[in-house]
């Protein structure tokens, strides 16, 4: 299982934006289907598809209502199990996102429990007081139902009802629910803020934070998720697991992915993610701190190292805004810095996933209306920021920089109509960059940021350096270069990225080394001694 995940490449598609196959506006299984031999020829092993169960869709499919059906906007059981016949015929694995913290309150569960059934009620956290902790995406945690005269705990959209894992009948719920899945032919899994399924004995009000210290990492959720892994994908040995988790920290995240705990094959974590939050608020906005960004990567690599444990790796996912727009320049120098970001995190140790898009370098949206935006946390922040006194200038601001709809705009395929996503009127706009390049404009250009990516994919699965060397990271008080080396056995590979606009001076660069990739066409390290803006260097030495 470990020589597995070592050289295993994941795709995370968001289906609604990847290719739509009838005309509706809405990217679709068939859709997913017709452009599988793009991602073979890309190099992927695993493809990770955001949820398709059917859902009311208030937040895009990670409010489920039925966990066993096919949301029609997607397509139908027979075109799923037609997805995982073309898929295995090209050796790739389908991985699905599991959303078992909480459900739609149109699931049949909750709607039993507003009925008063006590057995339903018992599914969810029903409560006469509430606490003051916060909505994720705003507001109080907690909604009042008049006829029950109870308030229900939402972490996330009003609409998103916490399960309650205390509860056996729960946890034999999910165990279904995750088989069903996995007989079907179901290669992975990716469960969705799954740290936070443990919640407190006895609720508080937390008069120091929002809340998330009492139900974050929580008491049993270890124990819960070792079950699991027993009742359920740990009967596989071919099975990759990846939890999400929200607000942890580094011991429980090793303690997920240790292998001797049995728990889950990877992790994704997000503090790298947060390194240009203005006092740790996603709302309020800062340059990113590179010192900090490489300390946190540092500190994490190294504590997964020391454990066996691996982390993933990544910069993009469908919460997230566009790396190149985010730690790049996706302006003067877009073509080498979306390269030089894929090269600095691609090579490090862990499991790569690649976001849609993100191998062609799209940007973030660049909607010029704050009413081209969709997502449901994005409109309740335009809403809580203009409360708040901000001007309209400064609400457009930050929600360009922050909305996760920058990183949902379809994939621009070619420039046809739509540029080939949908031969309708798109659910979300396309990016509204100009001269926006497309999956097309990469394929016929040899330099392009896709080869790039096609190139580290290969590297890893031909190099044993790459899938299971050490790491070793130099230099962190550098301002501008990100510097790590992986070794293993008597080989190692040295891995430079400048992270600025700027030609940086530096001489240690190791001139005997081989060079493997680069972004600039080095052709000889004879004499060199500077990194130009962007620039990522990758030797063997």
């Amino acid at each position: 299982m470990r020589n597995m995940l070592n050289n295993k490449v994941v795709y995370q598609i968001y289906p609604k934006s990847f290719m739509d196959s009838n005309g509706d506006g809405i990217g679709d299984v068939q859709g997913i289907i017709s452009k599988l031999d793009y991602l073979k020829n890309l190099g992927v092993d695993v493809i990770w598809l955001t949820p398709i169960f059917v859902s009311p869709q208030r937040d895009n499919g990670y409010d489920i209502e039925n966990y066993y059906e096919i949301d029609p906007i997607f397509g139908t059981m027979e075109d799923v199990e037609e997805l995982f016949l073309e898929a295995k015929s090209r050796d790739l694995d389908i991985m699905f996102d599991m959303v078992l913290n909480h459900t739609s309150t149109k699931h049949e569960w909750f709607q039993k429990a507003l009925k008063g059934d006590k057995t339903y009620q018992d599914y969810y956290f029903f409560k006469e007081k509430p606490t003051n902790w916060e909505s994720k995406f705003g507001g109080n945690a907690w909604e009042y139902v008049e006829d029950m005269k109870l308030y229900y705990l939402h972490l996330f959209d009003v609409t998103q009802a916490d399960l309650n894992w205390e509860n056996d009948a729960v946890f034999e719920e999910v165990c279904k629910i995750v088989n069903f899945w996995l007989d079907k032919g179901v290669k992975g899994l990716r469960f969705d803020v799954i740290n936070l399924i443990s919640k407190p004995e006895v609720f508080e009000d937390d008069f120091e934070g929002d809340g998330r210290r009492f139900y974050s990492d929580g008491k049993r959720v270890h124990e819960y998720l070792h079950k699991l892994n027993q009742e359920t994908f740990g009967k596989h040995n071919d099975v990759i697991t990846v939890g999400e988790l929200s607000s942890t920290n580094i011991e429980n995240g090793v303690r997920y992915a240790d292998p001797k705990n049995q728990e889950l094959s990877t992790i994704f974590n997000f503090h790298h993610l947060k390194v240009d939050y203005k006092n740790g608020d996603k709302w309020a906005l800062k340059p990113f701190d590179f010192i900090e960004l490489k300390q946190i990567l540092s500190s994490w690599q190294y504590a997964m190292q020391e454990n066996d444990a691996l982390m993933a790796l990544f910069l993009n996912n469908h919460d997230q805004p566009r790396s190149i727009s985010r730690f790049g320049n996706d302006t003067q120098y877009w073509k080498q810095s979306g390269k030089m970001l894929a090269i600095a995190m691609q090579l490090m140790r862990g499991m790569p996933y690649i976001y849609q898009g993100e191998e062609i370098g799209l940007p973030n949206s660049y909607f010029e209306s704050l009413e081209t935006y969709r997502d449901i946390e994005t409109i309740n922040m335009i809403r809580i920021l203009r409360e708040r006194g901000l001007t309209e200038s400064e609400v457009t601001a930050i929600i360009h920089e922050r909305s996760r709809d920058n990183g949902r705009t379809p994939i621009p395929w070619n420039h046809s109509y739509q540029h080939g996503f949908t031969t309708g009127k798109p659910w979300l706009a396309l990016s509204e960059y100009p001269e926006l390049q497309t999956v097309e404009d990469n394929l016929s250009d040899s330099d392009s940021i896709y080869y790039t990516y096609h190139a580290l994919i290969h590297l890893r699965k031909e190099l044993p350096v790459i899938q299971s060397g050490n790491i070793e990271f130099l230099e962190l008080d550098h301002p501008e270069l990100l510097i790590y080396k992986r070794t293993l056995d008597q080989e190692s590979v040295i891995v430079y990225c400048n992270f600025s606009n700027k030609e940086i001076d530096y001489t240690d660069i190791d001139q005997c080394g081989e060079i493997l990739l680069t972004n600039y066409n080095v052709n000889s390290l004879s004499g060199k001694n500077t990194f130009k803006p962007y620039e990522a260097l990758v030797l063997k030495i």
